[in-house]
């Protein structure tokens, strides 16, 4: 008996040898490589910031490189900002306002912008810069040679990876990902078998070591901007690993030990606590109590629950392109190679990011969303006011993603009492206004140069919350949130706006003064080179805009009936739009004046068309045909932001061929290898851009319709899309293939529904649990008009009239 149980013991040990030995079933976070997932991959570490990859939090981000034998992980807290506030209205501006319109009204140019760049520019007329917080620095020491690379980031789990296998077969990764419920950045090593591991950890800025040693599992790095006059910061890191060693290498934590390992950090800032410091490390102790598993399941679900209410598939895209590194896709692409399914990606990718620099309760997404490695960063990384910030939102609701816009109302909330005192004492005017770009600490006077008096940032930003309200039907929204902003920026432009002279253009109407198209300049009669002016297009059609969009909301919400009633006034008064007589383009400037670049970036003055719905290819062709000439004047050209808002463009005057056009130029001359929109250098605009053009593209809801497939070019034959969202409280989801189109749509707060079918398949079929809503058979109405039910889903079939019998 005695020898039958040791020959059981015997054959346990060996199985619980052999169990030991054998490789690891994969890692947790193998969900980060799934095969419908869509996914960024590359055979090498990145050379540069360039060819990193992003994660996020909205708060906490970082670039990885993935290097094996030293890896380096830029960080960035979106809070972290050079500068500070102050005081910087002109004492001159308000008294030279006056003088400066007459002498734009007299022509006198040179005179009111020599006067104005004396009395009216902030003081000092520049803002500091968005700063980096550190580099983590990793250096691995037993890592030698090593093959079968891959680095990837999956978009729908958020988490990055870099695997390669050892010579002795075994097979490493390294996962990184921001966690948004625990606000800490997680850097896990693990093995598909046990392994030893060691390596180095610091923290750097600015080329020098920062990081303060503190035990044997963590590391401390705190200062402060501008010499130690500004934002205070600190970042807080932890180790977490399994037996094995730590020691002290001054600045420095280097750790022996097996796999699995896992690195915690995570930062705070003076913006908004008292004390970072103790802030980052209360947030670093409660994450460093979980488990690693329990950690990354949380930051998956939560990314997930954003990530996955929208996806696409267009067309077909064989498994070879898809089983390519990303770089190679790219470079086929540029070579004129079709790839829908990297179209696709870049669509998600916009998505990806927004989640990553703009959550509830933090900053809204900047020029370069939150990821940054400069100290001086290109236009300090600030928030533009004159297209860029704005195009950050404008894939926010119509991609799903509503609650991503926060970040914005909460930052305009913060404007708006800067806002209201440069208005009142550099304008005289009552409301709030906010010029060409802002800060962190509420900067609103004019900036830069003379081009920088341009009071129509806050009227403009006015738009976002309307929006966000016409996607949501949420009237305590637009009572508690919305009003206030729209209102004031209202206020302001009633008070500004002034009577055109007689020998004007537009004599007795109401224009603005001063004027600019935004960074453009024109010539002048004498041959000078002018930029200031009166009424520019772009202003009028802000404008329209906010006024329109206010008298809706004073109606919905039955209040303020007087102040409705002067809105209603000056918009009947307001300077209609110019066509030009020489060229037939719709003009930039209130004269037919001559552009110094035609092909400048700007396209200002297509704002009506889009983000506005004053010009629309039904209700204005004649302003849409101008506008038509007016975007083949500019040209395909540009920067990334510029060829995303054309897509926008094009898409809205439902040339579906040009759009595609724009977003191919996109990708094949303004796309970083990482995907990021190269201005150059750097600017997360035209990602957010593109992606908000794909959508407008495939579905459009801003003239009081829904449009399906508006904009559909020849390229896309077939696909699919879910989860997109149209104004009314609806969210649709579309398959096409040749002439038959299947459309759900939800509606989530009941009303009216009007939906327009494609033309190249005008016949309708709409159902409702089964049941006929309506049958329309094309006799020149594409449109079916019913009312829905809330939490109610409706089928739509659209085919051609061939197939009505199908």
């Amino acid at each position: 008996m005695s020898a039958v149980r040791a020959l059981v013991y015997l054959i346990i040990i060996i199985l619980w040898t052999a169990c030991a030995a054998a490789p690891r079933p994969h890692l947790p976070d193998s969900r980060a490589w799934t095969a419908d997932d869509p996914v960024l991959w590359y055979s090498r570490p990145a050379a540069n910031w360039n060819e990193a990859l992003p994660v996020g939090n909205g708060t906490l981000g970082a670039m990885v490189f993935g290097g094996v034998g030293e890896e380096t992980i830029q960080i960035n807290d979106h809070e972290l900002w050079a500068g500070g506030p102050m005081d910087r209205i002109n004492p001159k501006g308000r008294e030279s306002l006056p003088e400066i319109r007459k002498l734009i009204f007299e022509g006198k140019t040179d005179e009111a912008t020599k006067l104005a760049g004396e009395t009216m520019m902030g003081m000092p007329p520049t803002i500091e810069s968005y700063e980096p917080l550190c580099d983590l620095k990793l250096k691995m020491h037993n890592e030698g040679k090593y093959n079968d690379y891959r680095r990837g980031l999956n978009l729908a789990t958020g988490v990055c990876k870099t695997e390669w296998t050892r010579e002795d077969g075994t097979r490493m990764t390294r996962s990184v990902f921001v966690s948004h419920p625990d606000n800490v950045l997680i850097l896990h090593i693990d093995s598909d078998r046990p392994a030893e591991i060691a390596f180095t950890a610091a923290m750097m800025r600015n080329g020098d070591v920062v990081s303060r040693y503190e035990s044997l599992n963590n590391l401390i790095m705190g200062g402060s901007c501008n010499n130690g006059a500004g934002m205070h910061y600190c970042g807080a890191m932890h180790a977490n690993y399994p037996g094995g060693s730590g020691d002290s290498h001054g600045r420095a934590l280097t750790i022996g030990t097996n796999t699995p390992a896992t690195i915690l950090f995570t930062s705070a800032t003076s913006l908004r606590v008292s004390n970072p410091e103790a802030a980052a490390r209360d947030r670093l102790r409660q994450a460093s109590l979980k488990d690693y598993e329990v950690v990354l399941a949380a930051h998956i679900a939560d990314h997930r629950a954003l990530f996955d209410r929208v996806s696409l598939q267009i067309g077909e895209t064989s498994d070879y392109i898809k089983s390519l590194p990303t770089d190679e896709r790219l470079k086929r692409y540029q070579q004129g190679m079709e790839d829908p399914g990297l179209e696709a990606l870049l669509f998600q990718y916009g998505r990806y990011l927004l989640i990553g620099s703009s959550r509830p309760g933090g900053l809204p997404a900047n020029l370069q969303g939150l990821w940054c490695e400069n100290f001086q960063a290109p236009w300090n990384a600030d928030y533009h006011l004159n297209i860029n910030l704005q195009m950050n939102y404008w894939p926010a609701e119509t991609c799903n993603l509503a609650e991503l816009h926060e970040p914005l109302f909460d930052f305009m909330d913060r404007l708006q009492p800067h806002g209201e005192e440069v208005a009142a004492r550099l304008y005289g005017a009552r409301g709030w206004v906010a010029h060409h770009l802002t800060d962190v600490w509420g900067f609103a006077v004019p900036a830069d140069g003379i081009w920088g008096v341009w009071p129509m940032g806050a009227a403009w930003l006015a738009q976002h919350p309307w929006e966000h309200y016409a996607f949501s039907k949420n009237n305590d929204f637009l009572a508690r949130r919305a009003w206030p902003l729209m209102k004031g920026a209202c206020e302001f432009m009633l008070d500004y706006l002034i009577e055109a002279p007689p020998g004007s253009p537009v004599a007795g109407k109401l224009v603005t003064n001063p004027s600019h198209s935004p960074e453009n300049a024109f010539k002048l009669a004498n041959g000078n080179i002018g930029s200031f002016t009166y009424a520019a297009t772009m202003d009028l059609e802000i404008i329209h805009d906010i006024f329109t969009n206010t008298i809706e909301a004073s109606k919905i919400l039955n209040i303020e009936p007087e102040f409705r009633a002067r809105l209603v006034s000056a918009l009947a008064r307001l300077a209609p739009l110019q066509i030009s007589k020489k060229t037939g383009a719709l003009q930039e400037w209130v004269e037919d004046y001559e552009e110094t670049d035609p092909q400048h970036r700007h396209v200002s003055h297509m704002f009506g068309l889009h983000p506005g719905r004053e010009i629309t290819p039904r209700g204005t062709p004649e302003l849409a045909a101008a506008l038509r000439k007016t975007l083949e004047r500019r040209g395909d050209g540009g920067t990334g932001w510029s060829k995303a808002w054309k897509i926008n463009a094009w898409a809205r005057l439902h040339d579906g061929d040009h759009a595609y056009k724009m977003l191919s130029e996109l990708l094949k001359h303004s796309i970083l290898t990482n995907l990021f929109d190269n201005h150059p250098p750097f600017q997360i605009d035209g990602n957010f851009g593109a992606t908000a053009g794909i959508a407008e593209m495939l579905l459009q809801s801003h003239a009081g319709e829904i449009e399906l497939l508006p904009a559909l070019p020849a390229a896309w034959k077939s696909g699919r899309v879910r989860g997109l969202r149209a104004r009314g409280g609806f969210t649709v989801d579309l398959e096409w293939k040749e002439n038959y189109i299947k459309a759900i749509v939800h509606s989530g707060s009941g009303g009216k529904l009007r939906v327009r079918a494609p033309q190249a398949a005008p016949s309708m079929i709409i159902k409702c649990d089964g049941e006929e809503v309506v049958r329309s058979r094309y006799d020149g109405n594409d449109t079916a008009e019913f009312e829905t039910m809330a939490e109610q889903s409706y089928e739509i079939v659209c085919f051609s009239v061939s197939n009505w019998n199908h």
